[in-house]
């Protein structure tokens, strides 16, 4: 196949957002190798990528970068692929007996798009309405980190956060929007720097009109 073809099947299907599933695609053997050893192996990629782009890895400024970037891509910005960094989510009783939902909104997020590998930046807005049980507020914090921190699609993510957080509240009544902004959109292709990208997923009572509409009236979103 000529390199032509090859990147407009690739951008065929980076551009219509296709995936098998809600869940990250890893190989069965993700895990095989130790950190270390993925840290060497991503260390000599990202060398012959900067020798290849013709850069000088003599140079001071630029002879620790592949270890850098192999570091950071390892232990920060994909360290939630494995699911041993999966933050603990300790649950307690609702023995104030709240009923409304609760919402924590303006959740940082920091994520990588999985298509050209390039930051995603945004907010997360969480809301639940609890079945007898609560979370720690900054655990939904945590949680929205993790599942960011791994290559991603928006709207993936979306629904990651909520079907975890249901399964730690054993509840379906669980929200989550994202308004986020993609450097392979802002930056290249059409770089568009305004426009930015709006994902939902509902479940449970959250699908009622009323209380979908109470939802967003906290984030001053139109439903």
């Amino acid at each position: 196949m000529d390199l032509e073809k090859q990147l407009r099947e690739i951008e065929a299907l980076g551009n219509e957002h296709i995936g098998t599933s809600s869940d990250t695609p890893l190989r069965k053997d993700a895990f095989k190798l130790t950190d270390d050893e993925k840290i060497a192996r991503i260390q000599d990629s990202i060398t012959h990528i900067l020798e290849t782009l013709g850069m000088d890895l003599e140079d001071d400024s630029l002879k620790g970068t592949p270890l850098r970037v192999a570091k950071m891509f390892v232990n920060e910005l994909f360290v939630g692929l494995h699911p041993q960094k999966k933050p603990n989510s300790s649950t307690f009783k609702n023995k104030y007996k709240y009923g409304e939902m609760l919402v924590e909104k303006n959740i940082t997020l920091y994520s990588t798009c999985e298509h050209h590998l390039l930051p995603i930046v945004g907010k997360a807005h969480v809301a639940y309405i609890s079945n007898g049980t609560v979370v720690g507020l900054s655990k939904m914090n945590r949680l929205v980190d993790y599942f960011a921190r791994r290559p991603q699609v928006q709207e993936r993510l979306t629904i990651q956060i909520v079907r975890e957080l249901q399964k730690v509240l054993n509840t379906q009544d669980v929200a989550c929007v994202i308004d986020a902004k993609h450097l392979c959109v802002n930056s290249r292709g059409i770089k568009d720097s305004e426009s930015s990208t709006v994902t939902s997923e509902f479940a449970g009572k959250f699908k009622d009109p009323i209380t979908k509409r109470e939802f967003l009236d906290y984030l001053n979103l139109k439903p």
